[in-house]
């Protein structure tokens, strides 16, 4: 397998991340990135070995040697840099949440399809081999039936700006809840009968911490917590009419240990080995591209868009509750 060309369109933190991922791999290499200020691009591709700097977005994606950009912008900016990057038809992987709203998505999805440009959402922990393993064993019928699941994720990130200001698409939800609902969605499906939602906001308008139910068909129910005031256990549980799953951290899987109905510990599994996590979302996406693929299977482009309508349905009916 070739080596990956992969540039970065952002360079704040979770930039860094990605970066200090990239060095570790053989497959994949950072040609360039870009930031809104040449000096900072310069300092990154210093510090990281990318092998060029831009100060704009425009200029790095005239560059023919990019293969893969990774949009790392706030939430509020993923829509015009998703849309750029396709018009000069770079393949993108864009961080989540994948748009502000699901229309803006829709645009996005739409022009790659016009375009033939390959997009996928960087939803890391879909790509994760603990994910397959998870959902692997619940399939399996280890703990039954299933008939519930719970899960939270909370962070205490009130010092950081863009998620505390509304004009960048701040608040809990588009930053904590796309993991908790794609924790529940994969592995109960895409479409609940229904969502029931509490939330208290910032005096800066956005929401802090909230309560997400999805109600599905069967009578399974799914019950979510997101805050950016605390840290939680980050912990997720499946129930079963035969036993449960405890799953350590939601956010970046680490083990998950399965009981009986005695509450008797049964098997534990473990994270395989990796870097950060991040390099199996890029190996993801140079199989698809390899194989002229517009979208990765692991995070297909109609999952995309039911999480969108979910985030877009919640937010509604707060505005609804507070009228």
């Amino acid at each position: 397998m070739s080596q990956l060309k992969l540039a970065i369109l952002g360079a704040g933190r979770i930039a860094e991340t990605m970066a200090e991922t990239v060095r570790q791999m053989d497959d994949v290499c950072l040609y360039a990135v870009a930031a809104r200020e040449e000096a900072r691009a310069k300092a990154f591709a210093e510090t990281y070995g990318a092998e060029h700097y831009y100060g704009s977005y425009e200029e790095m994606l005239q560059d023919d040697g990019v293969e893969l950009v990774y949009i790392a912008t706030p939430h509020s900016h993923h829509a015009q840099h998703a849309k750029l990057c396709i018009e000069y038809g770079r393949p993108v992987l864009c961080e989540k949440a994948f748009t502000w709203t699901a229309e803006e998505a829709a645009e996005v999805l739409q022009l790659a399809k016009e375009k033939q440009v390959f997009i996928t959402e960087a939803m890391w922990v879909r790509y994760m081999p603990m994910f397959r393993m998870l959902k692997e064993t619940v399939d399996s019928g280890k703990i039954g039936a299933v008939t519930a699941v719970t899960a939270n994720l909370g962070y205490a990130l009130l010092h950081k700006e863009r998620v505390t200001r509304p004009e960048l698409a701040g608040g809990a939800l588009l930053d904590l809840g796309v993991y908790t609902l794609n924790f529940a969605t994969g592995l109960l499906g895409d479409e609940p009968e229904r969502i029931e939602t509490t939330m208290v906001r910032l005096i800066t308008g956005v929401d802090k911490q909230e309560f997400v139910n999805l109600i599905y068909p069967n009578g399974v129910v799914a019950g979510l917590f997101n805050t950016m005031v605390s840290v939680t256990d980050r912990k997720g549980f499946i129930y079963g009419t035969e036993g449960h799953i405890e799953v350590e951290n939601i956010n970046n899987y680490e083990e998950f240990r399965i009981y009986n109905n005695q509450y008797e510990l049964t098997e534990t599994i473990r994270r395989p080995e990796q870097l950060t996590g991040y390099e199996y979302e890029v190996r993801a996406c140079h199989r698809a591209l390899l194989n002229g693929q517009l979208e990765c299977e692991e995070m297909p482009h109609v999952h995309t868009m039911r999480i969108m309508h979910m985030l877009d349905e919640i937010q509604k009916k707060w505005e609804e509750q507070e009228a």
